[in-house]
């Protein structure tokens, strides 16, 4: 016999259709079919479409399902998708009926984003517009800027990476001294002295094995180009900005703020730059006595939050001789909010800063705020800038110092002092400190100050060191060693930052005033270092920390002598730098050190660290 059956076969408009089944006389069965059909067909069965019918179907006794999917969003039966439903083929566009057909179909001029329709742009994709990286929005609404590629740096917009590339670009630069990316800032000295015929000036240190331009400008205006050979370091000589060289030495402040006061130096190639003021000790028969250089850290390195080393304002005879801190920022509307320590609550108002220390400052890019000190009694009770707390919207770079001081007040001559600080972000709880050469034979003495980044900071030291500090009570709290000429290891429970200065000529040796360095925590040693060391100073040196078993060479040679310090597993040697090059010399190990650079003149000296890395240490 013949039966007719229900096989499942809907077509967009939900109807179910009769499928005639053919049987043999000898089999009086009924035979469930099922057919699997979108756009042709299984065994005899046809799929026609929206208001399809199946026909002609013959089946044996197996028994076989029947599926459809024939329209819009409908698979395994499903019905097609709802009235109003927006699917995207390619970057066409079309809109479901409800009945297995579309209502509308458009070409996206943009894209088309499934269930959506057209947007201006595909989520998450990436374009260049100019110099400017730009990103889609996660609705596709438009593209954003993400990302400005400097052409000066060498950088050039990848929209298949979505961010700038070249040698300078963030990614690959890294966090370390080297960089592309630098604010020249003129601090306080003595250089409304006369006569004054000494130079305020950088040296650019090129770390590639390609020629490097250099472009230094102040706000929109062109200052300098130039072009370092490869591996090598030139002096670019800058001119004084007098307005941030106040207070002159009878007076006190008052504390500025100045407008594009900061230099910018780009590169195309990564490089290093340290700023001199002055960079000559001598020139004929003048002698300037009161230099110092510091390290500058590249913008991509710069943080938000820091803590300030300086030193006591100094009242001399008729002097007011003040310490100073200064901030630079690298982006406009940069807030920066001063809280000061115990010591600094008593600054030269102005530029929005309070006597008391007290201040919210704004800023735009390039803009310079020097705070200095005013007296309180003079001598060793005079305000000290030590421990105070800068804290910034933006990223920002500062710069601790003084004008011009004894260290200590009571040993004579006074020197100017400057440094680049790290951002907390950066600091560590340990550091090893090591006493510098005078001569071949002999340690200069210097003063050791220890400043806490968080209250209740416990202080160790190895090998110990008698009547050292053993605790810091509140945040910004300083304690020194006021005369060492030790090696050792200063641990902290919490991140500490830690200076050291020169003791003056008169405090023995024969050579060289006060200076200043930020100790570098070994967490940021390197395995390399291009460094300059002036060649018109009377004598140059380098102290090296290294592991025992660590190879080091300079210049290629390789470095010996090294000392064992405690138990600390790190050794150090003490090496003269000749003055018969150019001042440059390359370090290099096969483990990390560290390395410190300072020279001495008569009566007048300098000090940086040699480099290192700034990569974010968790408390």
């Amino acid at each position: 016999m013949t039966s007719g059956v229900d096989t499942s076969a809907t077509g967009p408009g939900g109807s179910t259709t009769q499928v005639p089944t053919g049987g043999d006389s000898e089999s009086n069965s009924t035979v469930a079919t099922d057919v699997t059909s979108a756009t042709g067909t299984t065994g005899d069965v046809s799929a026609t479409g929206p208001g399809m019918t199946t026909t002609g179907m013959t089946s044996d006794s197996t028994a076989t399902d029947v599926s459809t999917s024939t329209g819009p969003g409908s698979t395994s039966g499903d019905p097609p998708c709802a009235d109003g439903t927006i699917l995207c083929e390619g970057n066409n566009k079309k809109v479901c009926d409800g009945v297995g057909g579309f209502k509308d179909e458009e070409v996206c001029p943009g894209f088309c984003l499934e269930g959506v329709g057209c947007v201006a742009c595909e989520p998450g994709s990436f374009k260049c517009e100019g110099d400017k990286v730009q990103k889609c929005d996660d609705q596709g609404g438009a593209y954003g800027d993400i990302e400005t590629c400097d052409p000066i740096q060498g950088q050039l917009c990848d929209a298949m990476a979505g961010s700038c590339q070249g040698d300078c670009a963030p990614a690959n630069l890294g966090t370390s001294y080297i960089g592309c990316d630098y604010y020249p800032t003129v601090t306080a000295g003595l250089h409304e002295t006369n006569p004054w015929v000494f130079d305020y000036a950088v040296v650019v240190a090129n770390t590639t094995a390609k020629n490097t331009k250099i472009t230094v400008t102040r706000g929109a205006n062109l200052i300098v180009n130039d072009m370092v050979g490869p591996n090598t370091a030139k002096v670019i000589k800058l001119p004084y900005i007098d307005a941030l060289n106040i207070p002159a030495i009878a007076t006190q402040g008052p504390t500025v703020m100045l407008a594009d006061g900061a230099y910018r130096l780009r590169s195309d190639n990564p490089v290093t730059v340290y700023q001199y003021q002055p960079l000559q000790y001598k020139v004929g028969n003048a002698f300037s006595y009161i230099n110092d250089a510091g390290l500058l850290l590249p913008v991509n390195t710069w943080g938000q939050d820091f803590r300030v080393a300086s030193r006591n304002h100094w009242t001399f005879a008729n002097y007011q001789i003040p310490g100073f801190y200064a901030v630079t920022a690298k982006e406009d509307g940069t807030q920066v909010t001063l809280t000061p320590s115990a010591t600094g609550n008593k600054v030269y108002a102005g530029a929005g800063v309070a006597a008391d220390g007290t201040g919210v400052v704004m800023l735009n890019e390039g803009d310079v705020l020097e705070v200095f000190t005013q007296a309180k009694g003079g001598g060793p009770d005079g305000s000290d800038l030590t421990g105070t707390r800068i804290e910034s919207t933006k990223p920002v770079q500062v710069i601790g110092g003084h004008k011009c001081t004894n260290v200590p007040f009571n040993v004579q001559f006074c020197d100017r002092l400057e440094e680049s600080i790290p951002p907390i972000d950066v600091l560590s709880k340990e550091y090893i400190v090591t006493a510098p050469l005078i001569n071949a034979n002999t340690k200069k003495g210097e003063m050791v100050r220890i400043i806490a980044t968080e209250a209740n900071t416990a202080l160790t030291y190895d090998p110990p060191q008698n009547g050292a500090p053993a605790m810091l009570v509140n945040a910004g709290d300083y304690a020194e060693i006021a005369n060492t000429q030790a090696d050792f290891k200063i641990t902290g429970d919490k991140k500490i930052l830690v200076a050291q200065y020169f003791i003056g000529q008169n405090g023995g040796g024969g050579s060289g005033d006060p200076a200043m360095a930020i100790a570098v925590t070994t967490e940021q040693f390197r395995t390399g270092y291009l460094i300059h060391a002036p060649t018109n100073y009377d004598t140059s040196f380098a102290n090296i920390v290294a592991p025992p078993n660590a190879n080091i060479t300079v210049d290629g040679a390789p470095v010996g002598g090294f000392a064992a310090i405690g138990a600390t597993g790190f050794s150090v040697a003490r090496i003269p730098l000749s003055n018969a090059g150019d001042g440059n010399h390359l370090f290099a190990g096969d483990q990390k050190f560290g390395v410190m650079i300072y020279g001495y003149g008569q009566y007048t000296s300098y000090w940086y660290p040699g480099g290192l890395d700034l990569n974010f240490i968790p408390q």
